[in-house]
């Protein structure tokens, strides 16, 4: 296959990826260690997400996640070393990478990239070790070398490292059967997929739990 081949299959399945959507994360039990105003920072973005990426048309969603986040980093700018803030910022930009679709989404995930990377930096259990399972989520979606720093070895230590810190939430276990299965393991992506669909509801985030449980049928079907 010629250089030009491998660049416009990569192209087409770029388009396709779906960044991190969905991906949000309750408030961790370590949230009464953040400040008022980063827990309420937290918040905002989390609110603001739910509804740009499920009650927002999607023509306007890529420019609804640009705004939030340059909101998530005015709010990175007035707490440096929340890596709550960092965490968000990271998923907030995946989720626009994914609206936007094409391999000029691509700078938008490196930069999402490097937001998570400063987040475990910083604290790397914050948010039930979120960055863990939003990183390895890019690691298995994004295309590899030559177009982009997708890689399935730290994909998955990546998020066997999330499941370590959170291995009953809906996030860490949804992405861990999605890759499962992209990795053509159906029987352990079932198992997978199964516990994430029984996974104890998060308080406040009614919205997101019901956009992620409707994933995860989507792919137990595909299994079938």
């Amino acid at each position: 296959m010629s250089a030009t081949s491998r660049m416009a299959r990569h192209a087409r399945r770029y388009a396709t990826i779906i960044f991190l959507i969905g991906l949000t994360s309750a408030l961790s039990p370590t949230a009464s260690a953040m400040s008022g105003a980063v827990a309420g920072g937290v918040h905002e973005l989390q609110s603001r997400w739910a509804q740009i990426q499920y009650q927002t048309p999607e023509r306007r969603r890529a420019d609804g996640f640009d705004q939030l986040y340059q909101r998530a980093r005015a709010l990175i700018d007035a707490h440096p070393d929340a890596a709550e803030l960092y965490i968000w910022a990271g998923i907030i930009r995946s989720s626009e990478a994914g609206a936007k679709g094409g391999l000029g989404a691509l700078s938008l995930a490196k930069e999402a990239k490097s937001d998570l990377e400063k987040a475990l930096a910083l604290d790397d259990t914050a948010l039930d070790g979120s960055a863990y399972t939003s990183l390895g989520a890019l690691y298995y979606q994004v295309p590899g070398w030559p177009i982009g720093f997708g890689d399935d070895d730290k994909a998955r230590a990546m998020l066997q490292k999330a499941l370590t810190i959170d291995p009953d939430g809906i996030d860490p276990l949804y992405f861990w059967g999605d890759f499962l299965h992209a990795q053509g393991h159906d029987a352990a992506a079932r198992q997978a997929l199964e516990k994430a669909m029984k996974a104890p509801s998060r308080p406040g985030r009614e919205t997101a739990d019901q956009g992620r449980r409707e994933q995860i049928r989507q792919r137990l079907d595909a299994l079938e």
